[in-house]
């Protein structure tokens, strides 16, 4: 045992993925001995979200406030600095496998009914490695006997094995981006991303951008990040994957420009608020949503 719990090693053509029981985060994905994510050390706590799962949200809820079904609630603020709630209830959880073979693990967790998110949800993600890359299957069950608000999102920081990502090119289609207040980073509009500066998808190197930004993605999401030479990697969500959140960590000492965290959201920031594709889990309803990684 380990401040974040057992591991699980999946193997498979050049794939080594790391799975741990905190969470179920993703701790390291190479392919070939090239890391394909700025992961953190074995034994060691995840900070700064990284390989993280963002559940029943991803980013911030304002004041930790929401309304639904007609009905108040205030969550606790995991973001003190900025009174907000933050990336959900399970990151630190402690997951169980129910599965575990050479190239797979399923882990699950069941979150409980709670102050503040007053619902029960069995959870259940699916890790396989194989000669796609890395694939990541989640499922949510609503267990309570009302609709519940649900939102599903994860942080793996992509490295192209360059020592910044400043040679980076970034490739990705968009249709809008949400801008943020300087202070809480909460949403004040919706930009679309046509004739702006954030417009990635012809490709645009990452040097002199600074990101900590959702964007709404046109489709599946389909993301490629290479350095100079032409090496990177691939990101992929299916049609659940309506947003994708890019941050460059700029305001992060230890992690700053060294990875590009690309964050596959099925909501936007406060969601929870504003109902921008927000889900309304029914009783008894599942939701399935897959995403992945692989080496360029």
């Amino acid at each position: 045992m380990s401040q974040s719990g057992h591991e699980y090693v999946l193997e498979s053509h050049g794939y080594r993925a790391v799975i741990t029981q905190a969470g179920a985060t993703l701790r390291e994905l190479q392919c070939e001995g090239r890391d394909l994510i700025v992961g953190f050390p074995e034994g060691a706590m995840a900070s700064a979200g990284r390989g993280q799962h963002l559940i029943p949200w991803p980013n911030r809820i304002r004041d930790g406030k929401y309304e639904y079904a007609d009905r108040s609630h205030q969550l606790p603020l995991s973001e003190p600095a900025r009174a907000n709630s933050s990336h959900g209830l399970t990151r630190w959880a402690c997951w169980n496998a129910t599965q575990h073979t050479a190239d797979t693990v399923a882990m699950g967790y069941q979150l409980m009914a709670q102050p503040g998110y007053p619902w029960a949800l069995s959870l259940q993600i699916r890790y396989t490695v194989d000669a796609s890359g890395l694939n990541v299957a989640v499922e949510a069950t609503n267990l309570s006997d009302s609709p519940a608000p649900y939102a599903y999102g994860a942080h793996p920081y992509l490295t192209t094995g360059s020592e910044t990502i400043d040679d980076n090119t970034l490739v990705v289609s968009t249709s809008a981006f949400v801008e943020v207040d300087p202070d809480r980073l909460l949403p004040t509009r919706t930009t679309a991303v046509a004739g702006t500066s954030l417009d990635f998808a012809a490709g645009k190197t990452l040097s002199g951008i600074a990101l900590d930004t959702a964007f709404a993605t046109q489709g599946p999401l389909a993301l490629i990040l290479t350095n100079s030479a032409g090496q990177g990697v691939r990101l992929w969500g299916d049609e659940a994957i309506k947003w994708v959140q890019f941050y460059t960590a700029d305001d992060n000492p230890a992690m700053a420009r060294h990875a590009l965290a690309a964050e596959p959201m099925t909501a936007p920031p406060d969601a929870f608020n504003s109902k921008v594709d927000l889900i309304h889990l029914a009783p008894g309803a599942t939701h399935t949503l897959t995403w992945g990684i692989a080496a360029i």
